[in-house]
This record gives C-alpha cells, structure tokens and sequence, in this order.
C-alpha cells in the first residue's frame, strides 16, 4: 500500500483533465509555434489559449502572461528584470524573512551585483506587518517582494495593504504565488501587484513549467537571449505540451476553486481537530484564520520531527526541524517566528489535497497519535 500522501505543498500530482489535454501534443501535434505554417498555426494557437486561459484565472490581460520553466525562473525574471531594467533609479530591494529560497536566493545574488536587501520581520503567526514594510522603504528601493501565502505554515500576507504602500512611493511590488493558486481566490486587481509568479506542478500541472505575470508597462531586463519569443521577453521555443497543461491547470480552477478549497479545508480541519484535541502535547503554527486551507504545521513537545516521519513510513510529509547529534536546525520560517525550540524541533508539515480522503486521514492521525504519545510518554517516564 503506498504511503498516504500529505505533501501536496511540495508538489501534487497531475490532474487527469491535464493530462487529457497534454496528449495530442505529445502524440500529434508536434509544430514549431513560430512556424507560419498549418502545423505551426496549431502549436501556437494552442500557447495563446493556454495564456487566456491563465489570464482569465487571475484577472489580466494574454499578453500580461510569459511562460516560464517554473516558480523559480519566475521569480528570478521578476527580481533580475526590475532590477536590471530599473538600476538607474535604485537598487534596494525588501522582501520578508519567510520567502521560499526561490527569493532570498535571488536578492543574496542580487548583493553580489550591487543591490541592497532589507528583510522584514514576521509576527508569532508569521504575518508582515505592513507598517514594518514602509518604515523599509528608502529613496532607493525599486521592489518589494512578498509571498502571497507561505509554504511552510500556510500563513497569508497582506498583500493588498503593501501593494498600496508600495504604488503610494513608486515602487514597483511581486508577489510569489506559487503557494496560493488553486488554493485561495488570486487576482492581480485585487492584489494590486505588478508581477506574480506562477508554479504548474503546485497546482496539478507537471514540473517544469510555470508563468509570470507582468502588468502592462512594466519593463524587464531579459534573462532569456535569443529569439523574439514570448513578446521578446523570453527567448526559446515554447515548450507546447507543458503550456498546453498549465493552461487547462488553470482552467480547471477558475472553474472549480471553491469546491476545491471547501474540500481542502474540511480535510485540514479533520487532521488538525483530530491530532490536538487528543493527549499530545503539541502546537499549531501559523495564523489560526488567515491560513490556506489545506496547511497544517504542527509542532510536538519533546519529539524530533525528522525521526517521526523516518519511523512514520506510512505517510509523507515534510519536518519543519532536521535534528543532528549535537544540534537542531529549525527552518528559517520557524525561526522567524520565533517558535519555541521545544515545538519547532517537533514540527511537520501536513498539507492536504483534492483527493486526499477521510480515510487517508484516519490512518494518518492513528499513526503519529500513536508514536507521538509513545515518544511522550517514554520522555515523562525518564523524567
């Protein structure tokens, strides 16, 4: 029996409308997109339904969209491009303490080069405070980066509020999405950004592929050099199969997101009830309302998470903590917020799915109630 799957945060599988939708581009239409001819019309056309259909999702305009090889390149072209096409009038950048390392890693790059970071602080939830975000704010700062929602504990960030701050000094702001398509309603007028990644394996499309939304008007120095591909923003020829995935993905949640999130929360809130209300010493992270639906980080006292899920074969799921010999090293995240050692070195992350069932919950809350309360309980004893 495979184990049950708690790691949708991580990557998810592929939904079987995608893959309906990918076939005849792998077994028959094979064209080149920037061919005039009939087999090129074909592969094109299909590119430019697949970023309406994106479009449509999050509320903006075709061209707005260029494909991307996933969450990270997105990212990197949001950074390196506001950075390089705007360094004339600043180079000081201010993201938050909790960003995936598909930022933090762009912004140490960026240093390299002469740019400057400000990382702001998050609260015990793991939130940014708005305010921390405009006190950051220099007659140098060209771009503010934040997640929409975090991958670790789920928590969602004002980003509406910084948005307005950041347009109210001219700056430009991203926001990482990679966590909350599919998840939670995104849409770039109401989150008043000017770019916004995209990952298509963290909503049910296959690795390797992803988009980034850049408002009209917004300029990017190219990562990408070649050919006038994607409007000249991205040289390379359009890889047809995975676009064409990503596009129905995206389909497929503009028309089904809120049966996808009432399933989502009511299987979070089944594991979350049913793993605290029990004997177990342990402590939820992240914001208690202001989280996506289908995130629960957990942190139990006097357990190391990376020996519950090595003796926890039956499940998967990701640690929050990796315990050596000698020391413990917390994620950043939960470092940032500033979660008590005894918790976060106890810490997993359970993320839930669209197909994840009540009977894979059961099975998954009888097996970590049982190691947790035994691993307690021996502590007790041999206190």
């Amino acid at each position: 029996m495979d184990p049950v799957y708690l790691d949708y945060n991580a990557t998810t599988p592929i939904d079987p409308m995608v893959s309906e939708a990918m076939l005849p581009f792998i077994t028959q239409h094979f064209g080149n997109p920037s061919s005039g001819h009939a087999y090129g019309v074909k592969t094109h056309l299909a590119v430019e339904n697949a970023r309406s259909q994106i479009s449509s999702m999050i509320g903006c305009n075709s061209p707005e969209i260029v494909f991307t090889s996933g969450g990270t390149e997105a990212n990197n072209y949001a950074i390196q491009g506001i950075a390089g096409a705007y360094k004339k009038k600043g180079s000081h950048i201010i993201t938050s303490s909790i960003e995936h390392p598909a930022i933090t890693e762009v912004c140490k790059y960026m240093e390299t080069k002469g740019c400057t970071t400000t990382y702001v602080p998050v609260d015990q939830y793991g939130r940014v405070d708005p305010n921390d975000v405009e006190k950051a704010i220099t007659d140098d700062t060209i771009l503010i980066t934040i997640m929409h929602a975090n991958n670790e504990v789920g928590t969602i960030q004002p980003i509406q509020e910084i948005a307005h701050i950041a347009h109210k000094h001219s700056i430009f702001i991203h926001s990482d999405c990679a966590q909350s398509v599919g998840k939670i309603p995104v849409d770039v007028n109401d989150l008043g950004v000017d770019l916004l990644s995209i990952a298509g394996h963290k909503l049910y499309a296959p690795k390797g592929v992803g988009a980034l939304y850049v408002r009209n008007g917004v300029k990017l120095e190219k990562l990408m050099h070649g050919a006038n591909h994607e409007n000249g923003l991205r040289a390379g020829t359009e890889n047809v199969i995975l676009i064409v995935a990503l596009g129905e993905a995206c389909r497929l949640i503009e028309n089904h997101l809120p049966e996808y999130r009432k399933t989502m929360q009511r299987m979070r809130n089944l594991l979350e009830t049913e793993l605290t209300q029990g004997n177990i010493d342990s402590r939820v992270n992240g914001h208690p309302t202001l989280r996506l639906p289908n995130t629960l980080s957990i942190g139990f006292n006097d357990v190391q998470a990376d020996e519950l899920l090595l003796n926890l074969t039956s499940i998967a799921s990701s640690a929050g903590a990796a315990c050596h010999t000698d020391n413990i090293e917390i994620s950043s995240v939960l470092e940032a917020m500033q979660v008590p050692l005894e918790y976060a070195a106890g810490t997993i992350r359970l993320s839930v799915g669209r197909y994840t069932t009540k009977q894979e919950i059961s099975h998954a809350v009888k097996e970590i109630t049982t190691w947790v309360e035994h691993k307690q309980s021996m502590q007790i004893k041999g206190a």
